[in-house]
C-alpha cells in the first residue's frame, strides 16, 4: 500500500476487506483462519523496503501522489525481477492530466496494472487477490473499449478537494463514492482532531463534510474550533448527522456549520448543497 497518509482512505478500504475476509474465514475454517495483513508506506523508499521484507499478493497504489511518484514507483517495480509481476491496483481519485494518464497506460501494457476509480471496485479487487493461492492468479479486470475522449466533468466540482471527517468506514465509502463521481478529490479524517490537523496540513481543502458523532472530538467541537481560526472563517463546513433529531440542525449551525444534512444522505441533495456552498 503506497499512499500519502498511513491511515488514509485506501488503507481503510484494504483493512476493511481483510477484516471481512478474516471474519468469514474464521467462521468457515476455525482451525485454519485466513491470515491477511495490510502494510502501508507513505513514500517510495518505504514501499520498496516493505516489498523486500515480505511477499505480497497485490500492491495498492494511490495515483494522486505528488511529483510523479506513482510513475516512478511503477518503473522501480519493473526494474526489480522479484516485483515485476506483482499485480498493482492503482486508484485514481480524480482525473489525471493527459500526460500522466498516458504514462500509466503505457506501463500497464507491460505489467499487471488495474486503474480503478471507485472504492467499491477497489475493495472487490483486493478481496479477489487476497483469496488467490498465488500472486498473479487473478485474471486482470477487463473493460469494454473506451471512447477516445472522456465525458466532461462538472466544471463546478471537478478538481475540488473535500475533507470527509467520519469515523465509520461505511459512511466514508458512501460519501466518497458520491463525490468521486463528480471529479472531487476526497481526503479523510477519523475524528474532529484529525480533521483540524488535516486542514492545517493541506491548503487545497475547499469544503468539509463533518460527521457530528465521533470519538475523541465530535463534530460540534471540531467545527467550533475551526471557526475560531480566522483563516477558516469562510470555509464551508457541512454537518452530517445520523438522523434528523429535533435540535440537530440548530446545534450544528450554532457550532458554526454552514449547512446540515442527514443520513442516509441523498446524493442529489448533497451535491446540490456542496455546489451551492462552493459557488458562494
Amino acid at each position: 500500500m503506497l499512499e500519502n497518509n498511513p491511515r488514509g482512505l485506501l488503507t481503510l478500504v484494504a483493512e476493511t476487506a481483510t477484516a471481512d475476509l478474516a471474519a468469514g474465514s474464521a467462521r468457515q475454517h476455525p482451525q485454519e483462519p485466513l491470515d491477511a495483513a495490510v502494510a502501508t508506506a507513505v513514500d517510495m523508499p518505504g514501499a520498496l523496503a516493505a516489498l523486500a521484507a515480505d511477499p505480497v499478493h497485490c500492491i495498492v497504489l494511490d495515483l494522486d501522489l505528488p511529483d510523479h511518484t506513482a510513475v516512478r514507483f511503477l518503473d522501480a517495480l519493473a526494474a526489480d525481477p522479484a516485483c515485476a509481476r506483482i499485480p498493482v491496483l492503482a486508484h485514481r481519485g480524480r482525473r489525471l492530466p493527459d500526460l500522466a494518464d498516458e504514462q500509466l497506460r503505457r506501463r500497464a501494457d507491460h505489467r499487471p496494472i488495474e486503474i480503478l476509480a471507485g472504492l467499491d471496485e477497489l475493495r472487490e479487487r483486493i478481496t479477489l487477490h487476497l483469496t488467490a493461492d498465488q500472486p498473479g492468479d487473478v485474471l486482470p479486470l477487463t473493460r469494454p473499449p473506451q471512447p477516445d475522449t472522456a465525458p466532461p466533468l462538472d466544471d463546478d466540482l471537478a478538481g475540488r478537494t473535500v475533507l470527509v471527517v467520519d469515523d465509520d468506514a461505511r459512511n466514508l465509502y458512501a460519501l466518497s463514492g458520491i463525490l468521486e463521481l463528480h471529479g472531487i478529490t476526497v481526503l479523510h479524517a477519523a475524528n474532529g482532531r484529525e480533521g483540524i490537523e488535516a486542514l492545517a496540513r493541506d491548503p487545497r481543502i475547499d469544503l468539509v463534510l463533518m460527521d457530528v458523532m465521533m470519538p475523541e472530538m465530535d463534530g460540534y467541537a471540531a467545527t467550533e474550533e475551526i471557526r475560531s481560526n480566522p483563516a477558516y472563517r469562510d470555509l464551508p463546513v457541512i454537518a452530517v448527522t445520523a438522523k434528523a433529531m429535533p435540535g440537530d440542525r440548530e446545534k450544528s449551525l450554532a457550532s458554526g456549520a454552514s449547512a446540515h444534512v442527514t443520513k442516509p444522505v441523498d446524493a442529489d441533495d448533497l451535491i446540490a448543497c456542496i455546489r451551492q456552498w462552493l459557488a458562494t
